[in-house]
């Protein structure tokens, strides 16, 4: 079950900050358990110590986990759970993700700034570093992502890289992190209304520029993979069970923002239409 509504005791939870990278006020909190052998990561939505927690990232991850989906992209699978858990002392009744370690069997992470620093030939920047590591196909559909969902927080340590020593296997981990993106930021009903979807707010992004949309163009025309028509069934898709977690006006402005920069893709990659 993806999303559960019914409210869970995670109180034995212990909570460590992450400041947040995009440099606006607050901290994101991150815990992890270990039940059975099976480790479960936790994270937060934004968080201030004064005035709890400000963010709805966590829905964020869940609509961007089913758009990706949708498009038949490899992503980390995240669960929304509504849970009382202690912060700062005190008993909160909040919306987390929680997810799976992605590793296999064997395997050992690193960033991919990390790896690339280490492994890079003289004068290759990020982008040919990964297209001569057979990775461009995967490059290609996360800035088509980045896009769409207008993610603000794709540094090198944000793509990971997964080795099996034994096996002598490496490949790229599943797309993960995407709480720093569509309405990232909008806290009031005004904020939300106020918001222009198609906006090309500055980035970060290792393999490309700061801009989503100037990231498009580094995608070569046959590598540019066609969307399916964004219609009911799919914004359906993307919102089921969201209703309790995020207001109604939320959910309309992500999807309204969403179609809007799907309809803007779809012309990009076929600037002879209309």
């Amino acid at each position: 079950m993806q999303v559960i509504c019914e409210k869970q005791d995670l109180t034995f939870l212990t909570w460590s900050k992450i400041r947040n990278s995009s440099g606006t006020a607050g901290s994101f909190l991150k815990a992890y358990s270990e039940l059975g052998g099976r480790k479960i990561y936790y994270k937060l939505s934004n968080y201030d110590s004064m005035q709890g927690i400000i963010g709805h990232e966590c829905v964020n991850e869940i609509i961007v986990d089913r758009l990706l989906t949708v498009l038949g992209i490899e992503h980390l699978d995240y669960r929304l759970i509504h849970a009382d858990i202690l912060l700062d002392g005190r008993r909160q009744t909040t919306w987390l993700c929680a997810s799976d370690d992605y590793k296999k069997a064997g395997e050992t992470k690193i960033a991919l700034e990390t790896y690339y620093q280490a492994e890079r030939m003289e004068g290759e920047n990020p982008l040919a570093f990964c297209i001569r590591n057979g990775w461009e196909e995967y490059i290609y559909r996360m800035l088509v992502v980045d896009f769409l969902i207008l993610n603000r927080d794709r540094h090198g340590a944000n793509i990971e890289v997964l080795r099996n020593a034994r096996k002598k296997e490496i490949r790229l981990a599943p797309l993960f992190d995407h709480g720093l993106s569509l309405l990232f930021g909008c806290k009031t009903e005004e904020e939300v209304a106020a918001a222009d979807g198609m906006e090309d707010k500055r980035v970060q992004c290792f393999v490309g520029s700061g801009s989503v949309k100037e990231n498009l163009n580094l995608i070569p025309p046959d590598h540019r993979f066609a969307l399916p028509t964004p219609d009911g069934q799919i914004r359906e898709f993307l919102f089921e069970g969201l209703t309790e977690a995020a207001p109604q006006f939320l959910l309309n402005k992500i999807w309204q923002m969403i179609e809007g920069r799907w309809h803007y893709y779809e012309g990009f990659c076929n600037p002879g239409w209309g």
